[in-house]
């Protein structure tokens, strides 16, 4: 970590993928999310609980921007960065947008669900209503394997697929 107890968004994504990992061995979606303040000060971190709290909402980013913006006793992040190991989806992006978050590192890519460099692209939309910085591809490979290994082991266990 580096000094002063702060913590890089690159450190953040090795914390947000354990937080996916612990995640994945609760049966959800291998999802983490770190949410740094300004000086690198970790405020909130998760995994999904979608499955545990019946709640589609409960993905990783959303948990982390709750979690901060009660800490903090305001809604705005705009001194944080979010960090999440896959690219956020349509709702994350969205709500990304009305927290305010300043910038956005995440792991791999999402070409099928994520809503920041493919579908919709909401950041990049003219009547967007936040643009945080992104970094995308931190620590890509890691990020998606974990995703592809929890996939493959849920399709093995039912080989009919998803319903």
């Amino acid at each position: 970590m580096a000094e002063n107890n702060s913590t890089t968004p690159s450190e953040g994504m090795v914390l947000a993928l354990q937080q996916a990992r612990h995640a994945a061995t609760r049966g959800e979606v291998p999802v983490g999310a770190v949410l740094l303040d300004a000086q690198g000060h970790v405020l909130a971190q998760a995994g999904n609980r979608v499955e545990e709290l019946h709640d589609p909402s409960a993905h990783a980013e959303m948990l982390v921007m709750r979690e901060a913006v009660r800490q903090r006793h305001g809604q705005r992040l705009a001194d944080c960065t979010l960090v999440v190991s896959l690219e956020p989806c349509p709702m994350c992006a969205a709500a990304m947008a009305h927290f305010r978050v300043g910038r956005l590192v995440f792991g791999a890519y999402d070409p099928k669900g994520g809503a920041v460099e493919h579908g919709p692209r909401l950041p990049y939309r003219a009547e967007a209503l936040h643009r945080p910085d992104i970094v995308g591809g931190v620590r890509e490979q890691e990020a998606a394997r974990l995703l592809k290994q929890f996939f493959l082991a849920l399709r093995s266990k039912d080989p009919s697929g998803p319903a």
